[in-house]
């Protein structure tokens, strides 16, 4: 009796505590019980432990003292026969710290045990709920060894758990798939953890990508399970909403449907910025409650006004309640410690399921950036920069915030972080890299390469400060440091990057793109030794054109391809090559400056052919395009190819008009390249010399990590190629988009 009043006292002293907002003083009661000489029923404990293990990790960083708290009450809990529900909330929470500590194999062995032990109890609603449970985080366990078979089967499981709960009269064979449309009792609530797993293999299998067929059977699996979740999906499952239809996006990109691709976006984007101002809505009449609260707390208030006050005040009250409902989770549901330790409100939040999964794909704030960042990414192509440069800004905006919150500014560097911050710190960093790289292109596709320079350092910076968590960027570095080079002319030190980049991934695909890039480079020099590399490299690409995963690939070799023909004088060959690039260009990639570009390379042969009129035609499409994009290097090759149309048909009027222009064009070319070449930035970034970056003594085990957290993503790539003209001014051919996978990281 004793032990229990006082566990009682200390509980509600606790509780007081915590309500006041002084969670150091709450833990202080809590532990008090623990260390206590006084002899406490183990369930007392127990629940203890387990409650300051919670706040341990929702309001500080020490999970290793959370986890010491979780071991314990393992251990109590083995001599008692019941519990089920404290045992696996012991399980999942011990889960979250083995993860955050990055201790995988303990991880992957815990979660093993908890689902022996579910498929063990009665199988009711709640061993199912945390089978669900477990299933995920195994999955994710597996998923960052690269065991994506072994994760498809966790989450395979998990599955078959959400149909027990959402379809309980029926009695599943193993491995069987609910079939879609079934008629049978249902519980509307259970159908997003249905979607909620089946997202998750759509995720994986993109992940994987074996094969064009299996991904596409994931994505209609994926379409038929939303289909039966609730009408009214965007407001009851946010989270759901935006996993799915990024999923979605990042399929069509992959395989260049963009414009299939851009319905999602646009999808995204609305629901974005209904769900901002939902949020801002909230935080209103939060503001307003509080205001009436503190006018309520006035002794002297008239009766009839408190009356109206408390009035207004329940109004008030039921209308949050309201717009808060999809996305509030009970008291005890799981914290989602994957993404930070620190505590959010549900506004901050987008859940993938209900409790006890609560699972987060991504930080609220990281999700409206990856939708900035997807509206950038379809929209450049067009040619939509106004746009791509605001929704930049806006996407560097909520990435500066984040990274001010974890503490990341211009001192910090990799060494520094918490290993616990890694995983929150590591998403914003290649969301910023990804902004970056797009702000890269875009810019030197409008030809101001100073503003180019300045995004190009700041990914070079970034890199040298976080080059573990950052690993998967150096590829992408050096691509961009090899398209500015040739953006200003210097061509050896272009294909110098682009054979580096080709060295920094395993993707046959992407080192494909990296050397047709360089072959570009090499064919622009134009000697005999340059050639002859150009065609080392350009030979045995052609070859297996067919075998690569996408047509960002195939566009960039035919393009180089076709200038090495129209280089060896094979100029009906050259015609097919670039026609069929050409087409992919314009149909498959929607990409106007590469259309651009290849349009005047046909300009030329058609030129080369004196085909006039064919020519004619095709150079004034081409120069139509290059003003929209503001081009000038392409402008310039199409304008000294009208000056060659112009002498062929002797028509002196046209050609001194048209050199008149093309000169200003070549001094406003000119005067940029100048202020570029004189730039402190310029040498660093052209010189033939790999990135240097700090070196962290445990980066083997952050390198683990951190894989994991670039799964976080799966974003394709935009960086494209640059190219020669075949007279004496040089042209850039950017624009390829090339699709590098990641994948996922969940919770």
């Amino acid at each position: 009796m004793e032990g229990a009043a006082v566990a009682e006292g200390l509980w509600g002293l606790a509780d007081h505590h915590e309500k006041l907002g002084d969670i150091g003083k709450t833990i202080k009661c809590l532990e008090a019980i623990c260390q206590s000489q006084i002899s406490f029923l183990p369930l007392v404990e127990v629940k203890t432990r387990l409650r300051v293990s919670a706040l341990l990790l929702r309001y500080s960083h020490n999970v290793n003292h959370a986890k010491s708290h979780l071991e314990r009450s393992l251990l109590l809990l083995k001599s008692i026969p019941s519990s089920f529900d404290l045992k696996f909330r012991t399980f999942s929470l011990l889960s979250h710290c083995y993860h955050l500590l990055a201790s995988f194999p303990p991880q992957r062995n815990l979660l093993l045990k908890a689902l022996e032990l579910a498929s063990s109890v009665p199988q009711d609603l709640s061993a199912y709920l945390w089978s669900c449970n477990f299933n995920s985080q195994l999955a994710n366990t597996f998923i960052i060894q690269a065991d994506f078979p072994s994760s498809l089967s966790a989450l395979e499981s998990g599955f078959l758990s959400a149909s027990h709960i959402c379809f309980p009269e029926l009695q599943w064979p193993a491995g069987f798939r609910v079939r879609i449309g079934a008629e049978a009792p249902s519980r509307p609530l259970s159908r997003p953890r249905l979607m909620f797993f089946t997202a998750s293999m759509l995720h994986v299998h993109i992940m994987q990508w074996t094969d064009d067929y299996s991904v596409e059977k994931a994505v209609q699996r994926c379409d038929d399970i939303w289909q039966t979740v609730s009408s009214d999906k965007t407001e009851r499952c946010p989270g759901l909403f935006f996993y799915n239809e990024m999923l979605h996006v990042f399929y069509r990109l992959r395989l260049c449907d963009y414009k299939n691709a851009q319905h999602h976006v646009d999808r995204l984007d609305q629901a974005m910025n209904a769900h901002s101002h939902k949020t801002q809505e909230v935080q209103q009449l939060q503001d307003e409650l509080s205001s009436l609260s503190h006018s309520l707390s006035r002794n002297d208030l008239p009766y009839r006004e408190r009356a109206a006050l408390s009035d207004r005040q329940s109004q008030l009250q039921d209308r949050v309640n309201a717009l808060s409902q999809s996305s509030t989770t009970t008291a005890n549901s799981l914290e989602p410690a994957f993404f930070g330790n620190m505590d959010r409100a549900w506004t901050e939040r987008l859940l993938l399921s209900q409790s006890p999964i609560d699972g987060e794909w991504l930080p609220k704030s990281a999700i409206y950036a990856l939708v900035h960042l997807m509206v950038v990414i379809s929209g450049r192509p067009k040619g939509l920069f106004k746009e791509c440069s605001k929704r930049i800004d806006s996407g560097m905006l909520i990435i500066q915030d984040e990274l001010i919150k974890l503490g990341i500014t211009d001192e910090v560097r990799e060494a520094d972080l918490r290993h616990t911050a890694i995983w929150m710190s590591g998403i914003y960093l290649m969301l910023q890299m990804q902004f970056l790289e797009n702000k890269v292109a875009l810019e030197l596709t409008r030809s101001e390469y100073v503003d180019a320079q300045e995004a190009l350092v700041e990914m070079k910076n970034l890199f040298t400060r976080f080059p573990t968590i950052l690993q998967a960027s150096e590829c992408v570095i050096e691509m961009l440091r090899g398209q500015y080079s040739h953006s200003v002319g210097c061509y050896g030190e272009a294909a110098f990057h682009s054979i580096q980049a080709s060295k920094l991934t395993e993707s046959k695909s992407l080192q494909a793109t990296c050397q047709a890039f360089a072959a570009v480079s090499y064919l622009t020099i134009g000697d005999a030794d340059s050639s002859s590399k150009a065609l080392d490299l350009i030979g045995p690409l052609y070859g297996i054109t067919n075998s690569l995963s996408g047509v960002r690939e195939e566009a960039s070799i035919l393009f180089a391809y076709g200038l090495l023909l129209m280089k060896q004088q094979d100029l009906q060959e050259a015609r097919n090559r670039l026609a069929k690039g050409l087409q992919i260009a314009h149909t498959h990639m929607s990409n106007l400056q590469l259309v651009s570009q290849y349009l005047t390379l046909l300009g030329n042969l058609a030129l080369s052919l004196h085909d006039t009129v064919q020519a004619r035609e095709i150079l004034r499409s081409s120069l139509t395009l290059a003003k929209k994009l503001s081009d000038i290097p392409t402008q310039l090759w199409v304008l000294s190819s009208f000056t060659a149309l112009y002498q062929q048909l002797g028509e002196k009027g046209s050609e001194m008009e048209n050199e008149e222009h093309r000169k200003k064009k070549w001094d406003e070319m000119q005067s940029r390249l100048a202020e570029a070449r004189g730039s402190i930035h310029h040498i660093e970034l052209v010189e033939k010399a790999r990135l240097e970056m700090d070196r962290v003594e445990d980066a083997q085990e952050q390198c683990e990590v951190t894989y994991g957290m670039q799964a976080s993503l799966d974003i394709p790539e935009s960086v494209g190629i640059e190219g020669p003209s075949p007279a004496q001014y040089s042209s850039r051919l950017v624009g390829l988009d090339t699709g590098k996978r990641w994948g996922k990281r969940r919770v």
